[in-house]
């Protein structure tokens, strides 16, 4: 196990026990809750506890600036407070979680009074949430105290010091996905886990360079994910670029429609001590809290197989605004919002931006020539943005096991990359998880992301394999083709139709087409269409004509056609051969046993 590896896992473990241990305290929750509901106490609790942990060291300060400044307006007022505390956010209560346990009769008073000296940023969180409803839950119930009682506990410590940011992050990550779990949410509503996360991350620095300017003043750079869940993406797109330059400024905006995951993405940039205002709440696709903006990555995992009925209205009227809008290139099925997402991001990138995405199969083919896919894949590949899709393994997801791809689109792609797209399969490039989790049983190693990065960096085509120290064999297959293989001509085909006697139906004295005899053809964009007619339809249909008011274009990827490999039918001799020699080893074997009986 390399040292990038055993980090991940002791993370990991780290996380495992205090979020084992957090989620325990749900027993106090029972009766007044039931199991599905627990995350509605317990991820409020834990973002609660973490602010809590995290002001201990200066309430001294705060309580001391507060009282100092009484008088002054709360919005001027807040500025000191911050810089008292030391975070973006303060609390001007005198309780703490120790002294809320010595007035056990008094304890929701005292709670709410705690939960009321909060800072805005952090009221937001938590009205977000709806905390208030639960704390009523909990008070009626008789539940409330003994909550407060171990969360105060030692084992419960979650301060800096004991619990490290990225400790943190998996603590968050897995209690939403336990709380996800306990309501049975769609496949589509998966999490991403660190080995992707980083795939894709590193995969969006590949060939990132600094100007002599930046090597002397440092990077800035701004990252942006449209449905960034707890925020994990956006954290380790941040530290893969302050591994390029440790002093880079990096930015990172988000939005999320889960006020669970996006009261924990907040609490994350607050705590980071970045700008909350940069964590919005609201649905990307019909309230878009970042319109205008540029960035220089965007990185995402948005949700597929997901209707978009109820954002039909806001998208709708913005397709109709063409290229002014987020969606002017077409719109997909409304079963299906995923490729809005898509054109969300390419909308969202600087000049020189690049974008990672994940989407599933159905990006790939669906729609038939002229249909909104079809119609986005033509726009993404003729204005050849589309640099790269990469195959994750199956299994890859805690939550789903279907085929998923990356999606790499880049903007102002290097001079070798022009007028190319290169597809990577790396479902042979994985590790198999010892114990799984979910759905996900494999994992994306150091060895497999450096074979994968590798494959992309060099960007030709190519087998890729590695032997790990295990024994594992990884693959990975690089294609690179040119982009308009991807297009094609859908022309209707028409014959003529006869008479009783024989002779052509004619109109004006053209023939008239049977209707029961139209046909379709695909044709290649690099292929002349009247070549195509003479090569192949013309010889088999001679009178056939192609109908060029009915022609449409399209765009496919047809990924696994891409790397199909033909593999030759055993030849018939061989088989019987097999089949005589086992039914001489059955026989033999019989005899001898029968002969034993005797």
């Amino acid at each position: 196990m390399t040292q990038s590896n055993a980090k991940i896992a002791e993370v990991g473990k780290n996380a495992r026990e205090k979020e084992s241990l957090i989620w325990n305290i749900a027993n106090s929750l029972y009766g007044a809750f039931k199991p599905h509901e627990y995350g509605l106490v317990i991820l409020p609790m834990a973002i609660i506890k973490r602010f809590h942990d995290c002001l201990l060291p200066t309430l001294d300060a705060v309580w001391e600036q507060d009282e100092k400044l009484k008088t002054m307006p709360a919005e001027l007022k807040a500025g000191f407070l911050k810089r008292a505390s030391g975070y973006e956010f303060y609390n001007t209560s005198h309780y703490t979680f120790a002294n809320l346990q010595s007035d056990p009769e008094n304890i929701a008073d005292n709670f709410r009074d705690y939960l009321n000296g909060f800072s805005e940023n952090v009221q937001d969180i938590l009205s977000r949430m709806n905390f208030d409803a639960a704390v009523s839950r909990m008070v009626e119930a008789g539940a409330l105290y003994q909550v407060i009682v171990d969360f105060g506990s030692d084992k419960a410590d979650m301060s800096p010091d004991k619990v490290s940011t990225v400790d943190m992050g998996y603590i968050f990550e897995n209690l939403v996905q336990r709380f996800s779990e306990s309501y049975d949410e769609e496949a589509g509503a998966h999490f991403t886990s660190r080995d992707i996360i980083y795939l894709m991350c590193d995969l969006l620095t590949t060939g990132e360079t600094l100007t002599p300017e930046e090597q002397r003043n440092g990077i800035r750079r701004t990252v942006y994910d449209m449905a960034m869940g707890t925020s994990q993406m956006l954290t380790c797109m941040e530290e893969r670029l302050k591994m390029l330059d440790e002093n880079a400024d990096v930015s990172t905006f988000g939005q999320e429609i889960n006020p669970f995951t996006y009261g924990i993405a907040k609490a994350d940039m607050l705590i980071h001590g970045g700008d909350p205002d940069n964590m919005q709440f609201g649905d990307t696709l019909s309230d878009d809290k970042f319109p205008g903006y540029q960035f220089d990555f965007v990185i995402s995992n948005p949700p597929f197989g997901i209707d978009w009925k109820r954002e039909a209205p806001a998208v709708e009227a913005e397709n109709k605004r063409g290229d002014a809008g987020r969606f002017g290139p077409g719109l997909p099925s409304k079963s299906d919002g995923q490729m809005l997402f898509l054109l969300n991001g390419v909308k969202k990138l600087k000049d020189t931006g690049r974008m990672a995405i994940i989407q599933n199969g159905s990006s790939l083919f669906t729609g038939d020539a002229g249909s909104g896919q079809s119609k986005i894949r033509q726009y993404l590949i003729e204005n050849d943005w589309l640099d790269a899709i990469v195959q994750l393994p199956n299994n890859s997801f805690y939550n789903t096991g279907i085929a998923t791809y990356v999606w790499i689109i880049t903007k102002n792609k290097p001079q070798e990359h022009i007028g190319k797209v290169q597809l990577i399969d790396a479902s042979g490039c994985y590790e198999p998880r010892r114990k799984p989790i979910g759905n996900k049983r494999a994992d994306i190693t150091d060895a497999c992301r450096e074979l994968i990065v590798r494959a992309y960096g060099e960007y030709r085509s190519e087998t890729y394999t590695v032997q790990t120290p295990e024994g594992q064999r990884l693959i990975c297959k690089s294609k690179v083709l040119d982009s308009v293989t991807f297009g094609y001509n859908k022309v209707v085909v028409e014959s003529p139709l006869y008479n009783s006697d024989g002779s052509k139906v004619l109109k004006r004295g053209k023939p008239v087409a049977d209707t029961a005899k139209r046909d379709t053809e695909n044709i290649p964009l690099e292929k002349d269409i009247d070549e195509y007619m003479r090569e192949e339809v013309l010889p088999y249909n001679p009178d056939a004509w192609v109908d060029s008011g009915k022609t449409k274009v399209g765009y496919e990827i047809p990924f696994t056609r891409v790397f199909y490999e033909y593999k030759p039918i055993e030849p018939a001799d061989d088989i019987a051969r097999r089949i005589v020699a086992r039914e001489h080893s059955l026989t033999q074997k019989l005899r001898d046993l029968f002969e034993e009986d005797e």
